[in-house]
């Protein structure tokens, strides 16, 4: 072989082996792992993965073609969450999808390579999940839910709704943070609007189903549910409110839906069709760290009128025409 040959052969595969290696890269399946706190037969679960799944195939990704995704499903168990935290992280998926603050910091312990995106966290700045909104840092970024000035919102909307209250009892988890500051922020509020407020936990449901219980022997009473450790309790919560003629305002529509009174907050499920687009621009090569943490873009109104009707409720006309769904 002459020597120009043999050059000519060196160049073609220097240019050859990048191509072959990119197409290579290209046409591997991609593993994304997704750890959910709630359980997977709820109505709620169903609805974030399909909308997640959606966003990925408009992306050009497809579930059983070119990715796979690994999901957990803790259903509010945190035990179940370090352990799934740890065995996606095993997985070394090319990215870890988190539901809710709780499900964070296991997966960021578990790995600190493997790229995070999370949705469903109140305060990740505060909690230390990321350095700031606008760079991150490190392999975590997401979607907020919303700042803890909007749970003060919640007792304006209940008196409105309902302004013979003038006691609220607060359901939270007293042992996160965000259900700390969630009712603090309430707590501000409170005096200008001549409401007396008392916290009920969360952490264990029979406590909670008492307590709320108790909380209703006196008159002029109404419920809060904050954000954070009560969605997987909903089941008991809204029944046992309408049961008891509690006005009860949450956090999420799908409370409302599923016969809470009044719900205001961002749209869960909108939260994970942007998160495929985190998730696919990471797997297009981004790092989380060059990836802004996004607040909702709006937060929406539900009022279920069937469950203002058997309360006795006449919802204000002002309130009605705010209100982005209404159920009949």
């Amino acid at each position: 072989m002459q020597r120009r040959d043999f050059i000519t052969l060196i160049g073609g595969a220097a240019v050859a082996w990048p191509v072959a290696a990119r197409a290579q890269q290209a046409d591997r399946v991609r593993l994304v792992g997704s750890l959910n706190i709630l359980a997977e037969d709820d109505p709620e679960s169903r609805l974030r993965i399909a909308a997640f799944k959606q966003g990925l195939q408009e992306l050009g990704w497809t579930e059983g073609g070119n990715v796979r995704i690994e999901a957990r499903w803790a259903g509010g168990d945190d035990g179940l969450v370090r352990k799934y935290a740890a065995e996606l992280a095993a997985l070394a998926p090319d990215v870890i999808l988190t539901s809710g603050s709780v499900t964070v910091r296991p997966v960021q312990q578990a790995t600190r390579t493997v790229p995070i995106v999370f949705v469903g966290v109140v305060d990740p700045v505060g909690s230390g999940y990321v350095d700031s909104l606008s760079r991150p840092g490190g392999n975590t970024t997401g979607f907020t839910l919303f700042e803890y000035s909007l749970s003060g919102k919640w007792l304006e909307l209940l008196k409105e709704i309902a302004p013979n209250v003038t006691r609220t009892a607060v359901i939270r988890d007293p042992t996160r943070g965000s259900g700390i500051a969630q009712f603090a922020a309430i707590q501000t509020v409170a005096p200008s609007l001549g409401v007396e407020l008392s916290t009920i936990n969360a952490l264990d449901v029979h406590d909670m189903e008492r307590g709320i219980a108790a909380f209703a022997r006196s008159a002029n009473g109404g419920l809060i549910v904050t954000s954070g450790g009560t969605g997987f309790h909903r089941n008991v919560i809204i029944p046992l409110a309408a049961q008891l003629r509690l006005p009860s305002v949450y956090p999420y529509r799908y409370y409302a839906i599923e016969g809470g009174l009044v719900a205001y907050g961002p749209n869960t499920i909108e939260q994970y069709r942007r998160a495929a687009k985190y998730v696919d621009r990471i797997l297009k090569g981004e790092k989380p760290a060059d990836l802004p943490v996004q607040a909702p873009t709006r937060y929406e109104l539900t009022i279920n009128l069937k469950t203002a009707k058997a309360l006795g409720l006449t919802v204000p006309p002002t309130l009605l025409a705010r209100a982005d769904e209404v159920i009949e």
